[in-house]
């Protein structure tokens, strides 16, 4: 049951940058912050009534709300400049990056071999989806750096929320807080963006879809996985997402990108496997491996 509502979360996920483009005619800074909002209250809720533990550090609460604002804004803006399948797999395939890299800078965790050679990969996947294009038009580079820093926002508050968990806190409570918090930060950008499009029946559903079903709900299910699975097989189960993203791309949007872009999403999602699959264990020392002193 922990695989299915991790796999259930990541093909949640995968659907957001779809919907966005099947909805009204909106500023994707609108959009996703109106995600935001919408999620975040609905996880406070969720989390009150499951009486989750909320992080007791308010202070580190802020890394986590700033890393998804500026994923989300980050990230609807990157999908409407280059496309849902482009625009996904780059986003995902730069966060574990980042990831690591601030991993080992705030936490102290080592970088592995595994790591670098991830890494290589997912770079130069990126230079090939910049340097590819489509068949039908050339990808947007502005497009790319947007998915890029919305990598690195996924990165961030990953690793924050990494840090809260360590220190006690319950999944549940960590996602609520950090979304809680990143909705009061986005509320105003949604004002001053344009939340016309939610007097809109099309408008509302969408933002009602994006905050209750890949946020509030896919976040529950990822957490409550993620209780009783280890990281690196949680990870390669999430490896649903980008794939999910780029088969909606496809087959719903009719997004048809060309052989080089291709082979430069497939080294960003080897890159992502790389880092899924979990490292040698090594055997625990047995008393006659102990040497005396």
């Amino acid at each position: 049951m922990p695989r299915l509502y991790v796999l259930l979360a990541a093909i949640l996920f995968g659907t957001t940058g779809t919907a966005q483009a099947l909805g009204p005619d909106a500023s994707p800074v609108a959009v996703g912050a109106a995600r935001i909002v919408v999620g975040g209250a609905l996880l406070v809720l969720a989390a009150k009534l499951a009486r989750a533990a909320f992080p007791s550090d308010r202070l580190g609460i802020v890394p986590i709300a700033v890393g998804i604002a500026i994923y989300q804004l980050s990230f609807f803006a990157a999908v409407d400049l280059t496309g849902v399948a482009v625009g996904t797999v780059v986003a995902i395939g730069t966060g574990p990056a980042v990831a690591g890299a601030l991993g080992a800078l705030v936490n102290g965790e080592r970088l592995s071999r595994r790591w670098a050679v991830a890494t290589a990969l997912a770079g130069i996947g990126v230079a090939l989806l910049v340097l590819g294009g489509t068949e039908d038009a050339a990808i947007d580079p502005l497009g790319i750096v947007l998915a890029v820093i919305a990598g690195t926002g996924y990165g961030t508050y990953t690793v924050m929320s990494k840090r809260q968990l360590e220190a006690g806190a319950s999944p549940e409570g960590v996602m609520a807080a950090g979304f809680g918090t990143a909705g009061v930060i986005l509320l105003p950008v949604l004002v001053l963006a344009g939340p016309a499009f939610l007097a809109e029946p099309g408008g509302l559903a969408l933002a009602l879809y994006l905050g209750a079903i890949p946020t509030a709900l896919a976040y529950v299910l990822f957490a409550r996985g993620l209780r009783h699975l280890s990281s690196g097989e949680t990870a390669t189960i999430v490896l649903a997402e980008p794939v999910t993203a780029a088969l909606l791309g496809v087959t719903v949007l009719g997004e048809s990108p060309g052989f080089i872009g291709w082979v430069g999403a497939a080294l960003v999602l080897a890159g992502l496997a790389v880092l899924a699959i979990p490292g040698r264990r090594r055997p625990e020392p047995t008393t006659a491996d102990v040497v005396p002193a």
